[in-house]
C-alpha cells in the first residue's frame, strides 16, 4: 500500500503547450493500528491534496463556514505522515487555483462533516477528480465505504439517516491508541491550520493564519 511520488515543477509538454502542475495526495495515519490493518487493505487515514506548494484538506467544526484548510505539505498537525501518491497534473495556475479552492470551500462547511458520508477523504477525492480527472486510491477511504454498506450496524449518531451532520466522538482502538478520527478541530489545531474563506460575499468565515 502507499505509492511512489512523482511530480516536480510546472512543465509544458511541447513548445507553446499549456503549462501543467503536479497534484499529489499526502496520506496520514490516524492511529498506529494502521501498521496492522494495512495488510488487510484497511486503515484509518487522513488525506490532503498538495498543489502549488500547499496542502488542502477538510475537517469538522461547529460553524456554518468553510472547513477546508491549508497547511504546510506533509505537516498536518495531529496526524502521522505515511506517504505521498502522485495523482496527476492540472493546468490551473496558482491564481486560478486560489479562486477555485475558495469557491469549492463553500461546498464543505465544517458543520456538514460526517465520518461516513462527508469526511476529509471524500473532499480530497472530489478535489483530485476536479483537478486531474482522477480519483484518489480506493484504499484511502475504504472504511467509510464499508461503514456506509453496513449502515444499520453503526451507532445511531453515525448513521447516514441521522440528522446529526458530524460525529464528534473520539475513537479508541484495541491497542489503546486514541485519536479523533473525524478530523474535528480543537483550539490547538486551529493555531496551525489556515481555514479558507469562501468566495461568497457576506458569509462569515473563520480565518486563522498558519503559525510556522
Amino acid at each position: 500500500m502507499g505509492g511512489a511520488v512523482s511530480g516536480g515543477a510546472a512543465v509544458g509538454d511541447a513548445a507553446g503547450a499549456t503549462t501543467t502542475y503536479p497534484v499529489t495526495l499526502n496520506v496520514y495515519d490516524l492511529t498506529p493500528i494502521n501498521n496492522y490493518l494495512h495488510w488487510c487493505g484497511l486503515g484509518i487515514f487522513h488525506s490532503a491534496v498538495e498543489v502549488h506548494g500547499s496542502e488542502y484538506s477538510f475537517g469538522a467544526h461547529d460553524y456554518p463556514s468553510s472547513g477546508v484548510f491549508e497547511v504546510e505539505p506533509k505537516n498536518c498537525p495531529g496526524f502521522i505522515y505515511r506517504c505521498t501518491i502522485f495523482i496527476g497534473r492540472t493546468s490551473m495556475s496558482p491564481m486560478e487555483f486560489r479562486e477555485f479552492i475558495q469557491r469549492m470551500a463553500s461546498e464543505y462547511h465544517g458543520d456538514t462533516y460526517h465520518l461516513i458520508s462527508k469526511n476529509c477523504n471524500h473532499f480530497t477525492d472530489d478535489l483530485s477528480t476536479r483537478l486531474t480527472g482522477k480519483p484518489i486510491p480506493g484504499w484511502v477511504n475504504r472504511l467509510a465505504r464499508l461503514g456506509a454498506f453496513c449502515n444499520c450496524l453503526l451507532p445511531e449518531s453515525m448513521r447516514l439517516e441521522s440528522t446529526e451532520t458530524k460525529n464528534l466522538a473520539d475513537c479508541r482502538f484495541s491497542d489503546d491508541s486514541h485519536t479523533t478520527s473525524n478530523d474535528n478541530f480543537d483550539e490547538d489545531d486551529l493555531e496551525d491550520k489556515h481555514l479558507l474563506p469562501t468566495s461568497s460575499v457576506g458569509e462569515d468565515a473563520i480565518v486563522k493564519e498558519v503559525h510556522r
